[in-house]
């Protein structure tokens, strides 16, 4: 039995227990599971925590099944316990047959309205990833969209360009956009079209590092070879690379002979965050310097090049590079630069679309819109709240800019972060007081753009993102 026809037999089973599919984590968690997935290897997969996964809804999804076919199902035992579900069926009675038969036309119906719906918004072509029903509810939109997720909305032509470019040897993607914009999203979808087409794969949050990993360059680039080397079950010879040669030599070296040297597919480093290492300018020029040479390598034409052709490095952050680097040590000038803006009307069109129940009108969608502008996290939270009829959205708009409003946990972030930085909060003041846009010294509107505070408009000058901020900012900043 294959896991399609596992597939319909356990959503048959669990429509006619609780009247609902599977959801799309469920699905998930079922498809990695027979795959031989571990709780660990799922999470990081898909963008969830482990512990999300395996105490929360693993558990519920096993005891949700263990009802509805009738006996004990646990992540070990359930292929066998689908073997007999589905010998069972052979014998089920006419009943019991008319029931399987309206589910699946309904599973039919829905999954080809869902390859409608989805058609321009594949993670990749045959991604078996991509199983996904419209009557799944969506998930609450925090961190990235999951893979199998209906709710990522594309944003042409960035992610075919990512998927054509992260095949070519030796490339590098920069990925850059304000907090919350789809930056990790799209990096899991690059990650993924990477592994459809055979290359291994490793993601590194540098917002996971402790900040003893930034006490010297040494301990930061072991740390950095000690995660690479880990994800890839390649560490037995770190130690050996160690104790010679100076830390960018011993990096490299370590990458070459033990790394690239010993698999025979291209590799697909990916850096989440990389704009925490900013603050700390030594670590940052000698590292960023050192993704420049490797990039350099690939295009020598020399012996070493075919090895290093085989890396491909993906870089994410959300701050602008604001340290000074040598033009020619720079990989911020190099490869393919991708900064992703906000959705556009028609995209948040098609997500409305994508929430059953929504059928809003485009007057609707403008209001929203004026509010927040295309945020992809403020509009899929308006839309997650409004959906589940926590709030209408009349109700949402007039509380939006409000400590009672949807987006309170937003907006004192941000405050937050301005009141670290009094002259960036003083001029951010002049901002939402203003009612035209004003011109501010470059470095406070480079900052305030980079956390997704402002716009610029022409002549340098700059406004507010949305009318959220202004609304919320104007009475809680000191000019």
């Amino acid at each position: 039995m294959d896991f399609e026809t596992a597939f319909k037999i356990l959503d048959a089973a669990v429509v006619a227990q609780t009247k609902r599919h599977l959801k799309d984590i469920e699905v998930t968690i079922l498809r990695s599971s027979w795959q031989g997935k571990k709780y660990d290897e799922i999470a990081q997969t898909h963008g969830y925590t482990t512990e999300y996964i395996q105490h929360d809804v693993g558990p519920k999804l096993w005891q949700m099944l263990s009802q509805a076919i009738g006996e004990k199902v646990s992540k070990k035992n359930f292929q066998a316990a689908l073997e007999r579900q589905r010998l069972s069926h052979t014998a089920a009675s006419p009943e019991q047959l008319e029931v399987t038969s309206q589910t699946q036309k309904l599973m039919s119906s829905s999954q080809l309205n869902m390859e409608e719906m989805t058609s321009n918004n594949s993670v990749s072509q045959g991604n078996e990833e991509a199983l996904v029903t419209v009557l799944a509810e969506p998930e609450f939109p925090v961190g990235q969209v999951p893979l199998a997720s209906s709710f990522y909305i594309n944003r042409p032509p960035i992610e075919e360009r990512c998927y054509q470019e992260i095949l070519q040897p030796g490339s590098l993607i920069r990925i850059k956009a304000p907090g919350q914009m789809g930056k990790t999203s799209l990096m899991a979808r690059i990650l993924d079209e990477a592994r459809n087409h055979g290359c291994q794969t490793v993601s590194l949050s540098f917002h996971l590092a402790d900040k003893a990993v930034f006490t010297s360059l040494d301990t930061f680039l072991r740390w950095f070879c000690e995660s690479v080397g880990r994800k890839l079950k390649q560490l037995h010879q770190l130690d050996d690379y160690w104790s010679i040669y100076g830390s960018k030599d011993k990096t490299t070296a370590y990458f070459e002979e033990c790394l690239l040297e010993e698999i025979d597919t291209p590799l697909v480093v990916s850096l989440d965050g990389v704009d925490r290492i900013f603050p700390y300018r030594d670590i940052a020029e000698d590292f960023f310097s050192l993704l420049r040479a490797w990039y350099e390598y690939a295009k020598y034409g020399d012996r070493s090049s075919e090895l290093w052709q085989k890396l491909r490095l993906v870089l994410v952050h959300s701050k602008e590079v604001y340290i000074p680097l040598n033009i020619n040590q720079s990989p911020f000038n190099v490869g393919l630069s991708v900064e992703l803006q906000e959705f556009n009307p028609e995209q948040v069109q098609t997500l409305v679309e994508r929430h059953q129940g929504l059928n809003w009108t485009d007057a609707q969608i403008e209001k929203l819109m004026d509010m927040i502008g295309g945020h992809p996290n403020l509009v899929r939270l308006a839309l997650y709240h409004v959906q589940h009829q926590d709030i209408t959205l009349e109700q949402l708009l007039q509380t939006a800019p409000t400590e009672a409003g949807i987006y309170s946990d937003h907006l004192r972030g941000h405050l937050c972060n301005l009141e670290h930085y009094p002259n960036l909060a003083a001029a951010y003041s002049q901002v939402v007081k203003s009612s035209v846009p004003i011109e501010l010294d470059s470095e406070s509107a480079f900052k305030l753009h980079s956390m997704g505070l402002v716009v610029y408009c022409n002549e340098n000058k700059v406004m507010p993102r949305c009318d959220l901020y202004r609304q919320y900012f104007q009475n809680r900043l000191v000019s």
